[in-house]
């Protein structure tokens, strides 16, 4: 096994310049310069800084040997590579991997609470060199099992320990299940950090008794958003096989560490988005990334040397009737170069208009009138003669967004992705689509998101469509900028 020293180099090479020819690469979403990435871990702003520590494999494109890389930004947009923060101790707690957790301040002291593997405990690291190098708390675990009475029926699941400091404390909440049933929620007390008290269950999910969405057998990466008479727990769930499904919440009040829902949903919709991972700014706003995963084949990431990447810096609000919403950092906007601009733009039905805007970097904003007839929308990765394209669909008689892909590679798993929408006859509707590479974030104007994954195949897939169906529909506005790089 590896140690930190060992590995300090691991985030220069190979060299980012070369990567990038790959198309499929991101230009603008976080990722490392090669190997396999998974879950934000650790975010903290220390000192003005942003730090986002991740899950990390520095022996390859492939999940194995976790460690924690290290990047920082100064605008949660451009960012520096640092030497890896935690690896495995042989012989330690955390001896077959350093996986998810969390990052505060202690006092002054930067201190990250972890997952070892295996079994699953709750392990804590320090730095004493402003996030630099970090320590393993020579006392690991400081959590060694869960209670007796969820360990003898989670099945050893027991990780991504989330902690906040309140007047009387330290909390923390932690995943876990109940198999046969479905995901836990577990909340600890600490004065310490080291000493920890289990409180309860602070969520019992149920697999199959949630209509409105999927809750899963697993509940993983918990985070408890404060957003003050009410809170919002975000889960990831994972179903009894391990096989990752989406990221959901629950939210309702929250008073004397007992939290009642009222209100849930589906985090992010689309395939790819997962685990993530929200913290406080200086500012009073709330960001969150999550880890968008890879839809190729394993061998296609091998080849390409890479695997996964980050979602672009998120703003979680929660709207007046308590759901949450998600909108891209505003500074995001500092990326934006060439633009384009088209207003007022009736298209007929069965109308395809191809734009002048292309790219496989893109940022696009577009308005259109009220329509709740036939569907509408928007492609982008368009080949000239239409034979690859993604195409981003509003179905009003459905009451959905959805992205198809057009002659993708059979050989992907490209299906089809859906996210609920609801329309009325007299309001317009808005879609921020951001395109980078094999990424494909899409927002909406009351913050529900559906994010994907595309891999387009040709070299001229690079155009931008309006396109209508059996009625017509015009076009408020639409902006479209190209996006510089973030390296």
């Amino acid at each position: 096994m590896q140690t930190a020293s060992q590995i300090k180099g691991s985030l220069a090479l190979p060299d980012r310049a070369r990567l990038a020819a790959d198309p499929h690469r991101p230009h603008y979403h976080f990722l490392p310069p090669a190997n396999w990435m998974n879950d934000p871990n650790g975010m903290i702003h220390w000192d003005g800084v942003f730090h986002l520590f991740y899950q990390y494999n520095p022996n390859g494109p492939f999940h194995g040997t976790i460690h924690w890389g290290h990047a920082s930004s100064e605008d949660l947009v451009h960012w520096r590579d640092h030497p890896v923060a935690l690896a495995p101790q042989p012989g330690g707690a955390d001896a077959d991997g350093c996986w998810s957790g969390c990052a505060v301040n202690d006092n002054g002291a930067p201190t990250f609470i972890y997952t070892g593997v295996q079994p699953q405990t709750v392990c804590l690291a320090m730095s004493h060199d402003g996030l630099e190098t970090w320590q393993q708390y020579a006392g690991n675990p400081v959590i060694a099992a869960p209670p007796a009475e969820i360990a003898a029926h989670c099945g050893d699941d027991f990780r991504d320990p989330y902690v906040w400091r309140e007047e009387d404390g330290w909390w923390m909440v932690i995943g876990t299940r109940r198999a046969g049933v479905g995901g836990l929620v577990l909340l600890y007390r600490s004065a310490d950090l080291k000493q920890w008290e289990f409180v309860r269950v602070l969520l019992s999910g149920d697999e199959a008794g949630n209509t409105r969405f999927y809750e899963g057998a697993m509940f993983e990466c918990p985070n408890l958003l404060d957003f003050g008479e009410r809170r919002a727990l975000m889960i990831a769930a994972q179903d009894a096989t391990h096989r990752l499904h989406h990221a959901a919440y629950f939210a309702g009040p929250y008073r004397d560490h007992h939290f009642a829902p009222d209100t849930g949903g589906v985090l992010v919709h689309g395939h790819a988005f997962y685990a993530p991972q929200a913290t406080r700014l200086d500012d009073g706003r709330i960001v969150m990334f999550g880890w968008l995963r890879e839809t190729r084949p394993l061998e296609a990431a091998k080849s390409a040397g890479w695997n996964g990447c980050m979602s672009l810096p998120l703003i979680v609000t929660m709207a007046a009737d308590g759901s949450l919403r998600l909108t891209p950092a505003q500074e995001l906007e500092t990326l934006r170069r060439q633009a384009w601009t088209v207003s007022d733009l009736p298209l007929a039905p069965h109308t395809e208009h191809r734009l002048e805007v292309a790219g496989n970097a893109l940022e696009l904003i577009v308005e259109f009138e009220a329509d709740t007839v036939d569907d509408y929308g928007l492609a982008v990765c368009c080949a000239p003669d239409g034979a690859e394209q993604t195409r981003i669909i509003v179905r009003p008689e459905r009451g959905e967004l959805c992205v198809e892909h057009v002659g993708a590679d059979p050989a992907l798993t490209l299906p089809t992705a859906r996210a609920p929408l609801t329309l009325s006859p007299d309001q317009p509707l808005q879609l921020r689509v951001f395109v980078d590479g094999s990424v494909l974030e899409i927002f909406t104007g009351d913050g529900l998101c559906l994010t994907t994954r595309i891999y387009p195949q040709r070299a001229d897939s690079l155009g931008v469509v309006l396109f209508t169906a059996g009625a017509p529909v015009d076009v408020r506005r639409l902006s479209a900028w190209t996006l510089a790089a973030v390296w």
